[in-house]
């Protein structure tokens, strides 16, 4: 069966595209891109060619672009280019090399399907091949990973197509030189500090001369692989829906639920890796099951804390505490955790209210300017209804808070006295009373 059957079979089999389709082909000038736009040109299909120079290689680097250029002028479509300053950017953003060059070119390349208006459906066409999918099970493997890992890359994902995936690297090469095309290559693919190319180089082909046929029952891996995940992934996310409640940025799951579930570590690892925990983390988030009320573990991005019978998942707050000034005449102001509002009423007719998210307060004691911020160590109120003052750590004791909610609590304060823990309590200083004639509402939005 020649390639340019097999290709239109597997992007038929596998729905990745139409013929009416409009497709964007990333193009470094290798053997693999320049076979990917030889098929596409051969089998009819419309597409453009995008070609990213990162100024890694020098001379080098500007050589591949003046190939793609060339290349884009032999099948007439459209060239896309652009230089990007790599290093700048990972140096800027702390992600390495690699990472940084990946960010860049696919957030470039999603910017030109974007722009394609008046297309049916826009795609980016990679050339991934059998040899890069098994390169990147084994790595996946030793690295240690979930059965999403195992079953390697998929051949679409969103607008991002791997048609290729179906070929070995000898079947590309084969046609390539049946088909008498040029292409140039990477001086970085001989050397052996990237770990894909000490798999490429060393690791394989040491396999091989024990197991001759395992490229091939790695392809067949593969294959059985993706349909487990689907099997998989349909009965994780049944046992995940069962267990977490999610409540504004809050995921919310009971611990006896959780402590019960089989297979714990496997659900639980499904359930914080979304979060930016990380498969080590499994056995801390189970010692968490066991921990005391207060106890948290956490990732780059999220916590999870234990508070009494639940778990609780919540973006970290930011370091940076605000501060609030509000002066006389101010109707709103906007802070973290919503906007403030502030009216004036009369006393005559108006009702004290019942939500806990607005205050009346007796307007002749208020002096301006108030400050709204988060509370602090050593905070102190008199709680409305008591004549003694209460500390608000011992306050939020004896309203049973959780970590997370202590933790976005503002209070607004007036000549270093509390008149209001926002959303919780006034101070009954300054709470209205039968003489009061003006009232200054406060309410949270």
């Amino acid at each position: 069966m020649n390639l340019e059957k097999q290709f239109i079979d597997f992007i038929q089999s596998e729905n990745l595209f139409r013929p009416t389709d409009r497709l964007l082909v990333a193009v470094s000038g290798g053997i693999d891109s320049v076979v990917l736009c030889e098929l596409c040109k051969n089998t009819g299909y419309d597409f453009a060619i995008a070609h990213g120079n990162f100024q890694l290689r020098e001379d080098e680097s500007d050589r591949d672009e003046q190939f793609v250029e060339a290349l884009a002028a032999r099948y007439e479509v459209k060239l896309y280019k652009k230089r990007f300053a790599t290093i700048a950017y990972a140096n800027t953003h702390k992600i390495s090399i690699q990472v940084a060059a990946r960010q860049l070119r696919y957030d470039w390349f999603n910017e030109i399907v974007d722009s394609w208006q008046n297309s049916t459906g826009n795609f980016i066409l990679t050339a991934h091949h059998l040899d890069d999918n098994i390169e990147t099970q084994l790595m996946n493997f030793f690295k240690g990973t979930g059965i999403a890992g195992l079953r390697g890359i998929l051949p679409k994902s969103g607008k991002i197509v791997r048609p290729l995936l179906f070929a070995k690297k000898n079947d590309l090469r084969k046609y390539a030189t049946e088909h008498d095309l040029k292409w140039v290559e990477d001086s970085s693919n001989s050397s052996d500090k990237y770990s894909r190319n000490y798999f490429r180089h060393h690791i394989i082909p040491l396999v091989e001369q024990i197991y001759p046929e395992a490229i091939n029952n790695l392809a067949d891996n593969i294959e059985r692989l993706r349909e487990t995940e689907q099997v998989y992934r349909s009965a994780v996310d049944l046992q995940i829906k069962k267990l977490v409640t999610q409540r504004l940025n809050e995921a919310h799951i009971p611990v006896l639920k959780l402590l019960h579930t089989i297979p714990l570590k496997t659900i639980a690892y499904e359930i914080i890796k979304q979060y930016g925990f990380n498969a080590k983390q499994v056995d801390d988030l189970i010692s968490l099951l066991h921990a005391d009320s207060g106890k948290y573990i956490v990732s780059d991005t999220h916590r999870i804390l234990r508070n009494r019978a639940w778990l609780i998942i919540s973006p970290l707050q930011e370091k940076n505490i605000e501060n609030v000034l509000i002066e006389e005449n101010q109707s709103s102001v906007l802070f973290q955790q919503g906007i403030l509002q502030i009216n004036n009423f009369p006393a005559t007719g108006y009702k004290l209210p019942l939500s806990a998210d607005i205050a009346g307060l007796d307007s002749s004691t208020i002096k301006y300017p108030l400050l709204l911020r988060k509370w602090k160590k050593g905070d102190y109120f008199y709680p409305l209804g008591m004549q003694k003052k209460k500390k608000l750590a011992r306050f939020f004791i004896d309203q049973k808070l959780s970590l997370n909610e202590k933790e976005n609590v503002w209070v607004i304060e007036m000549n270093k006295k509390i008149i209001w823990v926002v959303g919780r309590r006034i101070d009954d200083r300054f709470k209205v009373n039968p003489q009061t004639k003006n009232i200054l509402q406060l309410s949270i939005q």
